[in-house]
């Protein structure tokens, strides 16, 4: 049965959650895309200082502008997804915590985000992309979850050309994205005069391949790029190692 929580109707197939920061809750619907740890761990990447605004590309339920917004003192967080049940879930989620004045999601194509925003507005961009690549193995599939896996309106190259855009000189755009994509990615960051400067390799256990890459560029910054030590998830079996735990739960 649809309930009513601070002003909010919570739809039958929507769930709360908490995300253990300042007492904030995300809704979520399961049959769409769910927000991952990729995400979270993206925002504990992410650096936004404050008074600094930020963009969120294919935020999706708005997770990470909502979680950045707790974790720093920025002044402005913005989402854009091209979905809109997911913008939808999203702008019930920033007025079930009372964040109206300071987050908005809004449904835009990433690749017309000039027709929204003025260009060099923002201070930081961040994006948790599709991972899979065209012709990787999705046929005739445009539900939430496909089109959020995998590069069926956007690609590497049109967020990195978004997120160039709205940065201003020196700018920041923080994505995660899977190791084996790399390649494509510094390619497209610097098509983009993107510069990638800081890079950390996340590994589900420490004697395991890395799964996931965080992603630090800067908008027409010298070349310079240091790789930070890799991030565990797991120091044993469903057991977080101590800097994992800390980034969900402090």
């Amino acid at each position: 049965m649809a309930k009513l929580i601070n002003d909010v109707l919570i739809d039958d197939n929507e769930r709360v959650d908490n995300l253990n920061r300042n007492g904030y809750k995300i809704i979520q619907n399961p049959k769409m895309f769910c927000f991952g740890m990729d995400a979270v761990l993206l925002t504990a990447f992410s650096v936004v200082k404050k008074g600094e605004t930020m963009l969120d590309l294919g935020t999706g339920n708005g997770v990470i502008p909502i979680l950045l917004e707790a974790k720093t003192n920025g002044k402005k967080f913005i989402g854009i997804d091209i979905q809109q049940d997911s913008i939808k879930l999203a702008q019930k989620s920033i007025k079930l915590n009372g964040l109206e004045d300071k987050v908005k999601a809004i449904c835009c194509d990433i690749k017309n985000v000039s027709d929204i925003f003025k260009n060099s507005e923002f201070d930081v961009v961040t994006s948790n992309p599709p991972y899979m690549n065209e012709g990787g193995g999705l046929v005739n599939d445009y539900s939430p979850k496909a089109i959020a896996r995998h590069e069926i309106f956007v690609n590497i190259n049109d967020i990195s050309e978004a997120a160039s855009k709205m940065l201003k000189f020196g700018g920041r755009f923080y994505m995660v994205h899977r190791p084996h994509r790399l390649a494509d990615i510094f390619c497209a960051l610097r098509k983009n005069n993107l510069e990638p400067k800081r890079i950390r390799f996340v590994h589900p256990f420490a004697d395991k391949e890395p799964n996931m890459v965080l992603i630090e560029s800067s908008k027409c910054a010298k070349p310079m790029l240091k790789v930070l030590p890799p991030l565990y998830i797991y120091k044993e079996s469903g057991v977080y190692t101590k800097e994992v735990y800390d980034i969900y739960y402090k």
